[in-house]
C-alpha cells in the first residue's frame, strides 16, 4: 500500500527528450513510446516531449511532404491507441494540416482520446529559424476545433486542462518561442488559471545559451506563480549548422526541481513531484491574477484521472528549508543578510540620532547573532565600538560556559562588557511579593528574564542608547519568551531568522570574519545546548534546561513554519513532508508530537506577537502583525490538534 499523490495535490511530471532520427516517424515513436513506458512505471501524471518529436524539427522543406505530413498522423494515430490503457497524459509535438495551412502543434492525449491540439503562436524567422517559410501561427487559425479520427478537438494557444477530480490539477501549453515573446502565451494561460505550463521546444545550443535558457524559464516560473515544464530536442536532432543538447527542466515558483544532462546520445527523462499547493497558496496572495483585462479568451478542457498509489516522492525535501543549498548559495545569502540586518538597525539609530546600543549576551546563539549584527552596524556608521554595551546577567541557571562565552566574544570584538549579577536582586523581588525561591516555577523563571529586560531598558536610558532585541523567527511563532521581558526590546534585529538559520550566520561569520583562534569561541557557542538558563544547573554544572527537550527539535519546528506558514499546507501535508524529510532522523512519534507543539503554541501566543517590537524583513516568512501576519489572539487550534491526534504514518502503511 501507499498514497495518492492528488490527495496532497501533488502531480508527478516527466519531461523528456528521446533519441530521434530526422523524418523517422517509426523510430521516433518508438523511441516516445519507450519513455512512456518509462514514465509511467514511475508513477507520473504528465510526460513532455520535445517540439515536433514525432517527425523531427529539423525536417526543413520536408515538411511540405505530403508524406511526411501522413506519416506524423499516423504516428499520433499509434501513440493514441498505444495510450488506450494508460494513465497518463503524453504530450507530443507534430506537424498539423489544416485547410491547405501548416501548423506547428502538439498533441495531449490521455487513454486512447487527443484532449486538444496546442498551437505555436510565435513563429522564430531569423538566421537559424525560418518557422514561417513552412508553419502559420495560431493567431492565423479560423476555427476552434478540428475533426481528427472522427472525433472533434479542440485547437488554439487557449486552451486550458482541467482535472475533474482535483480543480488544482490544471495545465496548459505553449511552444519554444511562445515563451521567448515580448508577451508570452504562458502568461495568459497561468491567469486564466493553469497552475502548471508545459513547453515543447527545440532550441539549439549557443556559448552562453544555456543559463540564458535557465534565467529565461526560472523568471516565468516566478513571474506566473507556476510550475513551468520545458523539453528540448535533443542531441540526435542536431544538423547542417546547429547543434541541440536535450536540455530538459522543471521550475516550480523560480526553484528548479530537475534539470537533465545535456548532449546525451541516450534517451533523456527527469521525472519531479510538483507542489499545487505551493502554487495556488503564491497566487492567492498575489493582486497580480485579480486582474483578468483583455486574456484570451480560455477554451476549458476536462479530464479524471485515476492514478495509482505510490511510496515514493520525486522530490528533494530539505531537512532545513530557509537554507541555500550550496555552500555558495549560504556564502551569499549569509553576507546579504547580516548586510541587512545591520543596515535596518543603523537606519533606526540614524533616526532616532542614538550611538549607543545595549544588548544582554548570554552567550547563547540569538544573542550572538545580534552583537554581531550589532558591530557591522556601528562599523558601517563609523561609530565607537565601545558604544556597544554587552551586559551579561548571570542568574540562577547561569552556567560558567556560557558566561565565560558571552565574555570571551565581547573582548573579541573589543565592546564595552558590563557583568551584572541579578541573583540578590532576584531575591530581593521575591520577598516583595512573598514567592518561596526554592519553588521553580513560572514566576521564577520569568522574575529573571524580567529583571534582565528591566537592568537593559535602564541601562539603555542611561548611555542615550536603545536595547537590541535577541529573540528568533522561531521563538516568536512559539511564543518562546517570557512576556514583558525577552518579548520586549526597542528593537529586534533577529525577528526574521529562524533558529536553525542564526547558526548557519554564525557558522559563515565564524569562518569568513574572525581568525582561527578567535573563531573558536563561535563554535563553542553553536555547540552549546539551546537554554534560557532559567532553572539550576545539574550537578557537574551543566546546563539542566535543554529547551529542544521541552519543545521538541527546532529542525522540525522550522520546517513547519516554512510550510505551514509560508505555503498555508494542511496537516496531512505537512506529516508527509515531515516523513520523507525526516525519515532517518526521527520517528513518526517525535514528528507528530513536535507538530502538535508546533500548532498549540503557535496559536495559544498570537497576543505575543500583537504587541511587538519592531523587526527586520529577511525573508519571505514573517510574523510581524503589521504585515505579514494578521491573526486574531483568540482563536482556537481544536481543529488543527484533533487533525494531528488523528494522524497515521503515511510512509510505513
Amino acid at each position: 500500500m501507499g498514497f495518492k499523490l492528488l490527495d496532497f495535490n501533488i502531480v508527478r511530471v516527466a519531461v523528456a527528450s528521446p533519441e530521434i532520427r530526422i523524418s523517422d516517424v517509426t523510430f521516433n515513436v518508438s523511441q516516445i513510446k519507450k519513455i512512456i513506458n518509462e514514465s509511467k512505471a514511475k508513477g507520473s501524471h504528465i510526460v513532455l516531449f520535445p517540439e515536433l518529436s514525432i517527425t523531427g524539427y529539423s525536417c526543413g522543406d520536408l515538411f511540405f511532404n505530403n508524406e511526411l505530413q501522413e506519416l506524423a498522423l499516423d504516428g499520433i494515430s499509434e501513440i493514441l491507441n498505444y495510450s488506450k490503457e494508460i494513465d497518463e497524459i503524453i504530450i507530443v509535438g507534430f506537424p498539423l494540416l489544416i485547410e491547405s495551412k501548416l501548423y506547428n502543434s502538439s498533441a495531449v492525449i490521455f487513454k486512447g482520446k487527443i484532449l486538444g491540439f496546442p498551437v505555436k503562436t510565435y513563429l522564430p524567422n531569423n538566421n537559424e529559424f525560418y518557422e514561417k517559410r513552412w508553419f502559420n501561427s495560431a493567431d492565423d487559425l479560423t476555427t476552434k476545433s478540428v475533426t481528427f479520427l472522427d472525433n472533434t478537438i479542440p485547437i488554439g494557444n487557449n486552451l486550458i486542462f482541467k482535472c475533474v477530480n482535483n480543480s488544482k490539477f490544471t495545465f496548459g501549453v505553449e511552444i519554444c518561442e511562445d515563451l521567448w515573446a515580448v508577451k508570452p502565451i504562458s502568461s495568459d494561460l497561468a491567469l486564466q488559471g493553469a497552475n502548471l505550463i508545459l513547453n515543447l521546444s527545440a532550441s539549439n545550443e549557443l556559448l552562453g545559451k544555456k543559463e540564458y535558457r535557465k534565467e529565461l524559464i526560472r523568471s516565468q516560473s516566478a513571474r506566473t506563480n507556476s510550475i513551468y515544464a520545458y523539453a528540448s530536442a535533443s542531441l540526435w536532432e542536431s544538423t547542417t549548422d546547429l547543434v541541440f543538447s536535450g536540455h530538459c527542466l522543471i521550475y516550480e515558483n523560480g526553484k528548479l526541481l530537475a534539470e537533465s544532462e545535456r548532449f546525451s546520445l541516450n534517451n533523456l527523462m527527469i521525472v519531479s513531484d510538483c507542489d499545487l499547493d505551493i502554487i495556488t497558496n503564491e497566487r492567492e496572495k498575489n493582486a497580480t491574477f485579480l486582474n483578468k483585462k483583455n486574456l484570451i479568451e480560455p477554451q476549458i478542457i476536462y479530464f479524471t484521472f485515476n492514478e495509482t498509489e505510490t511510496k515514493q516522492l520525486y522530490r528533494n525535501i530539505s531537512q532545513t528549508p530557509f537554507i541555500p543549498k550550496t555552500a555558495q548559495e549560504i556564502g551569499v545569502a549569509c553576507n546579504e543578510i547580516i548586510n541587512m540586518q545591520a543596515s535596518a538597525l543603523a537606519r533606526r539609530l540614524l533616526q532616532i540620532g542614538a550611538n549607543k546600543v545595549v544588548i544582554g549576551v548570554s552567550g547563547g546563539i540569538d544573542s550572538t547573532l545580534a552583537l554581531l549584527v550589532s558591530y557591522e552596524a556601528f562599523k558601517k556608521l563609523n561609530y565607537d565600538i565601545n558604544g556597544i554595551y554587552g551586559i551579561s546577567m548571570p542568574g540562577f541557571g547561569t552556567t560558567h560556559r556560557t558566561k565565560n562565552n558571552a565574555q570571551s566574544l565581547s573582548e573579541i570584538l573589543k565592546i564595552n562588557y558590563l557583568l551584572i549579577p541579578i541573583e540578590n536582586s532576584t531575591l530581593q523581588h521575591f520577598k516583595d511579593i512573598d514567592f518561596n525561591k526554592n519553588q521553580t516555577t513560572i514566576v521564577y523563571e520569568n522574575a529573571q528574564a524580567r529583571r534582565r529586560t528591566h537592568i537593559l531598558m535602564d541601562y539603555a536610558n542611561k548611555v542615550n542608547g536603545i536595547v537590541v532585541g535577541t529573540g528568533d523567527l522561531s521563538e516568536i511563532a512559539l511564543g518562546w519568551s517570557t512576556y514583558n521581558a525577552d518579548h520586549i526590546s526597542m528593537y529586534n534585529v533577529n525577528a526574521s531568522i529562524p533558529k536553525t538559520l542564526i547558526k548557519t550566520l554564525i557558522k559563515w561569520y565564524a569562518e569568513n570574519k574572525f581568525d582561527i583562534l578567535s573563531r573558536e569561541i563561535l563554535y563553542d557557542i553553536l555547540d552549546t545546548p539551546i537554554s534560557p538558563e532559567l532553572l539550576p544547573a545539574n550537578e557537574e554544572g551543566k546546563i539542566d534546561q535543554e529547551t529542544e527537550k521541552i519543545l521538541g527539535p527546532y529542525l522540525l519546528h522550522d520546517f513547519f513554519l516554512y510550510y505551514g506558514i509560508r505555503f498555508g499546507f494542511n496537516i496531512k501535508k505537512l506529516a508527509l513532508y515531515a516523513e520523507f524529510a525526516f525519515q532517518d532522523l526521527y520517528d513518526f512519534g517525535t514528528i507528530k508530537q513536535t507538530l502538535k507543539t508546533f500548532y498549540k503554541r503557535f496559536f495559544q501566543n498570537q497576543f505575543k506577537r500583537s504587541c511587538f517590537t519592531d523587526g527586520v524583513k529577511i525573508g519571505t516568512v514573517s510574523l510581524s502583525p503589521r504585515g505579514d501576519w494578521r491573526m486574531p489572539s483568540d482563536a482556537d487550534s481544536s481543529a488543527f490538534l484533533e487533525k494531528i491526534e488523528n494522524l497515521k504514518s503515511i510512509i510505513k502503511i
